[in-house]
This record gives structure tokens, C-alpha cells and sequence, in this order.
């Protein structure tokens, strides 16, 4: 298994032959947030990430996660996403560290992320629920999600 970290767009991701391609399948297949988003949008998010990080195990993606910052103060973990089939060995926690030693995040005072179900697994990564905080939501009525 390779694991690669990527600087700021990803471009060694985007401009693989079929990366784009394994990342929206990788998706659709393991996550339910990051389901039918269009190659385009693919592109896109990459390019406007300061961090990524992919695994990948014989020419095949099998896992994911990326990273947007100002590099000081803010950073937010997302999209992070391991197959199925190779879940619970430890990929997801070499994927996060590794995107916790880019240097977009290195030196950023608060790492911040949002799960609806792995709170214990990022637990195990230093990472607390904050009581003081709520999380806020305002859609976008003029976004599609897709480009």
C-alpha cells in the first residue's frame, strides 16, 4: 500500500488518468455525504484544498481524506474515506496524522472536522466533542453541488 500526500490542489490526484475517476467511485461506494458528486466538482474541490491524502494498493484508490486552512489559525478536516474492505488496519489514522504533518496544518492552532458517525475513531485521534460550540448550517439555494 502507497500512501501519498498531496499539496495544495491535489494535482498529482487530478491529473492521474482515471484519479478523478477512482475518487468519485471511492466515494459513491463508502461514504453517504459524498455520494453522485460529478467529476467536474471533483476537480474543483481539489483544487481549493490546501492538503490531501490518498492511499492507494495496486493501481486502485482505497482511501482519502483532504484539508482546507489559512494555514495559522483554522483548518478543517473532510472528506475523509477508507474502502470498506480495508477498514479497521489502521489506514484512516495514517491518512489523518499525515494530513495533521502537511505543512498547510502543521502549525494551525485549531483543527476542526464534522462526523455523524466516527466520533470514536477520531477520539482516538486527540480530536474532543465541544460542548461550547454548535454547529450551524445555511444552504445555499443558488449552489447545485455539481459544476
Amino acid at each position: 500500500m502507497t500512501l501519498l500526500c498531496h499539496g495544495p490542489g491535489a494535482w498529482r490526484l487530478r491529473l492521474k488518468p482515471d484519479g478523478i475517476q477512482q475518487l468519485q467511485g471511492l466515494f459513491d461506494a463508502n461514504s453517504f455525504w459524498a455520494q453522485g458528486r460529478s467529476p467536474k466538482s471533483l476537480k474543483r474541490m481539489l483544487h481549493c484544498s490546501q492538503a490531501a491524502v490518498s492511499a492507494w494498493k495496486g493501481g486502485k484508490l482505497i482511501g482519502f481524506g483532504r484539508a482546507t486552512s489559512d494555514g495559522l489559525f483554522r483548518a478543517v478536516l473532510w472528506d475523509v474515506v477508507v474502502a470498506e474492505s480495508h477498514q479497521g488496519k489502521g489506514l484512516g489514522r495514517r491518512m489523518v496524522n499525515n494530513l495533521l504533518q502537511t505543512p498547510a496544518l502543521r502549525q494551525v492552532e485549531r483543527i476542526y472536522l464534522m462526523t455523524t458517525n466516527s466520533a470514536d475513531f477520531y477520539g482516538q485521534l486527540g480530536f474532543e466533542t465541544v460542548g461550547s460550540q454548535q454547529l450551524m448550517l445555511r444552504q445555499n439555494p443558488q449552489a447545485t453541488g455539481s459544476l
